[in-house]
Formats: structure tokens, C-alpha cells, sequence
């Protein structure tokens, strides 16, 4: 399969830039999959279409704000840093804006959200085939107790932005309420549009939900740059599938219930947790007669 195959046209016009005011008053399409009938509904109407017998999965992945402004030490040129992968303390894969006048050595001073320059500094210590640049942070004890300083939402490249007016609202809203383990340097997206009160409501009628934690990486900003899919390569991801969660959803699948993973990366830990190969011992059965 070419990667050519996934080319649309999406115009700019239908790309929101901001959110609706209430979450779950999003659309919310609906397909039937027995008839083939499509709906267009609103998000909150959710707990219609789910029964008592189901299992709802949210991955409670928390958005660090990932994106850091900065100052070449010697040129004073700009640099936008989107931090990916925590090496050790205050040492991290980055991907940098421009990547080209980031070189190794390259020394550079970290502003805060008012663009004001901080004592925070880093160094460029190495570069990696894809482009990736490996920071080593000074005049911190360490980078991510200073995020909340230094650091903005890291938005989807399509969302723009200009100045810092938005900025409350987007860390507010780029965010699922049910956020709590923080490390994704992007939202999974699906369960943004879930309320506290629509999620009571589900557990009121009996709709059960249970949690798993997958770290979105730099794999949703890496570009697919080779012309067969399957020549791509992959990004890995973190993730923790947990006891009480594995639970619910074996006692779930014995009573014959639906499973409905919110988005795709709470799929793609079922996915991957399915797929695994576990030693052990038991007694067997079989239908033979």
C-alpha cells in the first residue's frame, strides 16, 4: 500500500482553531454497523448508544507542556523545542525549530511563557538520523519541575496561534479530565470531549470504565516519508496496562460485553496486550468428544 493512498484535501475553513465551549457538545457520528445507517448526533448523547453490559477504556495519559521557547546563547536566532524523550535527568531527545542552526555545541537560553529570558540553559550535544537533537539542560535541578514556567501546550501544527492570550484555555482544554499520569507531549484526542457529569452519567447506568496510561510520543509529529507504508518505521510508546483494569475487561468479555476503547491509543494498548505471548500453566479443554 502507497503511502499516496491517504492524500485528501482537507480545506482550512473546516479545521477548528478552538473548541466548542462545552466538551461533550461536539459532533458525534454514529454508524450502525448491522444496516449500514449513519447518524449525526452530539457527543453527550453517548450513554443512548452504550448499555450496562459494556466496558469503556480511557487512557489517563496527562499532556506535559512539552514546547519551549529559546535564544541561540551567541547569534540570539530563535528556537521552538518540543521535548520527546526523557534520556536521564535534564537530558532529552528534542526535535528543534530550525533543526539545520542547531548544531552540536550549540549553546541556548530558555525563555519563559512571557518571553522572557530564564537562567535555565542547554547544551546540543547530539543529532540523530532523523533529526532529533539531544539537549543537556543547565541551571536547573531538573527541566520538568520548570515546565510549568518555561513551558506551552504542545497544539497540533494545524491549530495556530499567535501570542500567549489563548494560552489558560488551551492547557485547560488540551487536556482530558480524567488526565492524571502525566508524560504525552500530545492529547489523545478522543476523550477530550468527555465531562465529569456525562461520565457519571455513564457510571449510572451501570456502564462500567476502567483506565490505561499510553504516552503519546513523537510518532503523531513524525511525517511518513517513505512512499510504501510498510517501509515506515514506527515510533515506540510507553504504556501500563493495570491489574484492576485487566480485570474488568476479562469479567467483560465472559458476560459477553462490548469493550469500546476511546481512541486509538487506548486500542492500540489493547491491541498490544492481546498480542503478547505469557508463560504459565493450567489445565486445558477440549470440545472432542
Amino acid at each position: 500500500m502507497r503511502t499516496a493512498e491517504f492524500d485528501y484535501e482537507l480545506p482550512e475553513e473546516l479545521i477548528a482553531q478552538h473548541p466548542v465551549p462545552q466538551r461533550d457538545q461536539s459532533r458525534l457520528l454514529v454508524l450502525e454497523r448491522r444496516t449500514g445507517k449513519i447518524e449525526h448526533c452530539a457527543f453527550n448523547q453517548l450513554p443512548a448508544f452504550l448499555s450496562s453490559n459494556d466496558l469503556l477504556v480511557l487512557n489517563d495519559s496527562r499532556v506535559i507542556p512539552a514546547r519551549l521557547r529559546a535564544l541561540n546563547a551567541q547569534t540570539g536566532g530563535r528556537f521552538e523545542i518540543l521535548l520527546l524523550e526523557e534520556i536521564d535527568v535534564n537530558n532529552w531527545w528534542v526535535m528543534m525549530r530550525p533543526g539545520k542552526r542547531a548544531r552540536v555545541g550549540t549553546k541556548i537560553r530558555l525563555e519563559d511563557c512571557a518571553g522572557t529570558s530564564s537562567k535555565v540553559e542547554a547544551t546540543v550535544v547530539e543529532t540523530d538520523p532523523e533529526g532529533q537533537r539531544r539537549l543537556e539542560f543547565q541551571g536547573t535541578k531538573n527541566i520538568k519541575e520548570m515546565l510549568e514556567l518555561l513551558g506551552e501546550v504542545p497544539l497540533p501544527p494545524y491549530i495556530a496561534r499567535e501570542g500567549h492570550e489563548h494560552m489558560a484555555e488551551d492547557r485547560e482544554r488540551y487536556q482530558t479530565v480524567f488526565a492524571r499520569q502525566p508524560g504525552s507531549v500530545a492529547a489523545p484526542t478522543a476523550g477530550l470531549h468527555f465531562t465529569l457529569p456525562l461520565l457519571q452519567e455513564l457510571r449510572s447506568r451501570g456502564v462500567a470504565i476502567c483506565y490505561v496510561t499510553l504516552h503519546v510520543g513523537s510518532g503523531t509529529f513524525a511525517p511518513v516519508k517513505s512512499e510504501s507504508i510498510a517501509a515506515h518505521k514506527m515510533h515506540e510508546e510507553t504504556y501500563r496496562l493495570g491489574q484492576e483494569t485487566a480485570s474488568l475487561i476479562n469479567q467483560t468479555r465472559q458476560r459477553k460485553g462490548r469493550i469500546v476503547a476511546v481512541g486509538t491509543t487506548a486500542l492500540r494498548v489493547l491491541e498490544t496486550a492481546a498480542a503478547q505471548v505469557r508463560a504459565g500453566r493450567a489445565e486445558s479443554t477440549s470440545d472432542r468428544e
